[in-house]
């Protein structure tokens, strides 16, 4: 297996100020293997599915090469459900109800196909089951990235400092950022981090595009792809967390110059992916789409000649 990603896959109903979607497919391991199957395949998901988790999307990830063998269909209980509404700035956002329902039961076991994978993403889940799949893949994944949020970090604090040390990319929001390291400025926050463990710190800001900071003392701004509307941000951060390392399995090694087309691309696929609601957009979007977003974005974040 090329690159494994453990995550939830789920079904959400969304509120934005353009309309209302329905229990559409959603889950971070959804949208992070739909991201990454336009660079790499094959792609093994760890994850755990309800009765009501449509088998049209199951058979749609097994066209674009993902292996679901990793996935638990459970015969009696719904899919993971959330509900949202996001306000006016498109940014904050309520939850209106949560159902854990088959979370509950996440796979602790990796299936013997995956674990030699020389690529793992670990998506948003308890610190404890992020680091009892990281433990399963052996030898050592040539690189590994991390995502988490602000629950596991008010409440697993010690769990999650303990799969931190062993990744290769943290890849957090600035709110997370600042939370985790309990301080303000980024380029503190980021010396803070590095210092546990991860060679790259990832910091999301939503529209105002990512910053990355190197272990080596680099630092790299990234615009994001400027929209006229934006439907639906639920998934963006999944996907382009899943593009950017799909992107990296692809070149089959991590130095910055990597990264830095790997954040480029995750940036134009997050940017396709907020244009409809749940993960419509990634479902129907073009290579050469792709590409073009890709030369516009590079045009527009270089406004100084570079000697070559």
């Amino acid at each position: 297996m090329q690159l494994v990603v453990a995550g939830t896959m789920a079904l959400d109903t969304i509120e934005t100020p353009f309309g209302r979607a329905e229990r559409v497919v959603g889950g971070a391991a959804t949208y992070i293997a739909l991201a990454a199957s336009y660079f790499t395949r094959p792609i093994g998901v760890v994850s755990i599915i309800g009765t009501d988790y449509p088998s049209e999307m199951q058979i749609e990830l097994e066209r674009r090469g993902v292996d679901l063998s990793g996935v638990v269909r459970h015969l009696t209980r719904p899919s993971f459900f959330w509900a949202g509404r996001y306000h006016a700035d498109m940014q904050s956002r309520d939850t209106l109800e949560t159902q854990l329902n088959v979370l509950e039961e996440f796979p602790q076991t990796v299936p013997l196909s995956y674990q030699s994978a020389s690529f793992l993403l670990l998506g948003n889940l308890d610190p404890k089951l992020q680091k009892r799949i990281y433990d399963q893949i052996s030898p050592r994944p040539l690189v590994v990235l991390l995502d988490t949020m602000n629950f596991w970090i008010h409440g697993s604090r010690e769990a999650l400092e303990e799969i931190i040390a062993e990744v290769d990319i943290l890849s957090l929001n600035d709110e997370e950022v600042r939370q985790l390291a309990g301080d303000y400025s980024l380029r503190r926050c980021a010396r803070t981090l590095l210092a546990k463990g991860p060679r790259y710190l990832l910091v999301k800001k939503g529209e105002n595009g990512a910053l990355l900071f190197s272990r080596e003392g680099e630092t790299y701004f990234f615009p994001a792809y400027p929209l006229e509307e934006v439907f639906d941000p639920t998934g963006a951060g999944d996907t382009f967390a899943g593009a950017l390392m799909g992107y990296i399995a692809s070149q089959g090694e991590l130095s910055i110059e990597v990264l830095k087309e790997a954040i480029v691309q995750g940036t134009v696929l997050a940017s396709m992916c907020v244009e409809r609601f749940g993960p419509e957009a990634l479902l129907s979007a073009s290579r050469e789409e792709i590409e073009r977003r890709r030369e516009q974005l590079i045009r527009m974040s270089h406004f100084i000649r570079v000697p070559t």
